[in-house]
């Protein structure tokens, strides 16, 4: 009976077996795994081209989200440009200028056969184009020079804007001449006579343009020979407004 009690004491208890630290190994395989998919999507994600515009709006709706606060929309500028930019400063008062230049263009014989005509937003001196060119040139004799220089020692003392226009009357060019048109030959002629003027000291941009006999038909009724003397013109024009340096 002694040794029934002695086996049965030996047999190993029946049920499952104790818990203990072997049950969590599974985690250690969990993690690797884990960190397997983590490498596989940071390499995916090296690969990929990024996106600049939807990643910002991504992160920005992510931060909405996470931590939302309140937006001021704050309006854009619409235009490049702004009042100071758009409206030139005045310069110098035309009227004056008018009675300076009466002075200056009374003491050269050249310069004397122009006309001074004062508009309201500029002012305008007309030189004859048969006393600076040769029928159907646009180089000038050293006197034409000297005139010229004389007219931009004025204007290169004043902070006004200065353009030149050339003109011609409606008869075509010479044949063989120098211009097949009379659009180049106004273009060239007024484009020396600014050349001239910034040589003279005018440092400010000129603009020069060419309106061949765009512009004869509102010259005033006169003689005919003497209103086409007068489209053979290039005009000087002088503008109450600062010019660009």
């Amino acid at each position: 009976m002694a040794d029934s009690d002695n086996d049965m004491k030996a047999l190993p208890p029946s049920g499952p077996p104790p818990s203990g630290p072997p049950q969590a190994a599974w985690m250690v395989t969990f993690t690797d795994l884990v960190s397997l998919m983590l490498t596989f999507f940071v390499l995916l994600f090296s690969m990929s081209n990024v996106k600049v515009d939807e990643w910002d709006a991504m992160i920005d709706t992510l931060t909405q989200t996470l931590n939302p606060s309140r937006l001021t929309t704050v309006a854009a500028a619409t235009s490049k440009f702004n009042v100071g930019t758009i409206f030139r400063k005045r310069a110098i008062n035309l009227d004056y200028l008018s009675t300076v230049l009466e002075e200056t263009v009374s003491q050269d014989p050249l310069l004397s056969q122009s006309q001074l005509i004062m508009m309201d937003d500029r002012l305008i001196i007309a030189l004859p184009g048969d006393l600076l060119f040769s029928a159907g040139r646009a180089v000038m004799p050293d006197e034409a020079k000297s005139a010229l220089f004389t007219l931009g020692s004025v204007l290169r003392n004043i902070g006004n804007q200065v353009g030149v226009n050339g003109h011609t009357d409606p008869r075509p060019p010479q044949a063989g001449g120098d211009f097949t048109s009379n659009w180049e030959l106004s273009l060239a002629r007024a484009a020396a006579v600014a050349n001239t003027i910034r040589r003279s000291g005018y440092t400010s941009e000129i603009n020069a343009y060419g309106y061949a006999d765009s512009r004869f038909n509102q010259l005033p009724d006169m003689d005919e020979e003497q209103r086409l003397q007068l489209a053979r013109r290039v005009d000087v024009v002088v503008f109450p407004t600062v010019g660009d340096d």
